[in-house]
């Protein structure tokens, strides 16, 4: 299952995301993971949630981040939520290969894992295809 946090750059979606991991910590029974580009968060989630640099497994662009999130889950059952801070930095400015990402991403995880991301952009410039999962 898929979530989106949109909103323009200052908007407060990435403190929403913090707020969502801690929460998810306390009410979840399974392993939890943050990507973000760069180790910014470090001192603002629980040790509990596995923090992954995406500069460090040098995902770059939407198939390798598609790749990376079906090794994870073909690798740990356990998995029960995954956060992902800035997907456009991540994948790039395209809406069109995101919305085809989340589409594939949607159907890998399926009802067992929630994938949430913070997009910076305003929700009106994204496409339906990525919108829908808002």
């Amino acid at each position: 299952m898929i979530k989106l946090i949109t909103g323009k750059k200052g908007t407060g979606k990435t403190k929403i995301l913090v707020d969502n991991i801690n929460d998810a910590v306390k009410n979840t029974n399974g392993d939890l993971i943050c990507i973000e580009k760069g180790a910014k968060l470090t001192y603002d989630i629980s040790y509990k949630v596995r923090l992954v640099d995406a500069d460090r497994f040098n995902i770059k662009g939407y198939d390798a981040f598609y790749g990376f999130i079906a090794g994870m889950l073909a690798g740990n059952y356990d998995i029960k939520e995954i956060f992902v801070d800035g997907i456009l930095k991540i994948g790039g400015a395209d809406y069109a290969e995101l919305g085809e990402m989340l589409e594939k991403l949607n159907a890998l995880s399926g009802e067992d894992t929630l994938v949430t991301f913070t997009v910076s952009a305003d929700a009106a410039e994204l496409p339906e295809s990525v919108t829908k999962f808002a």
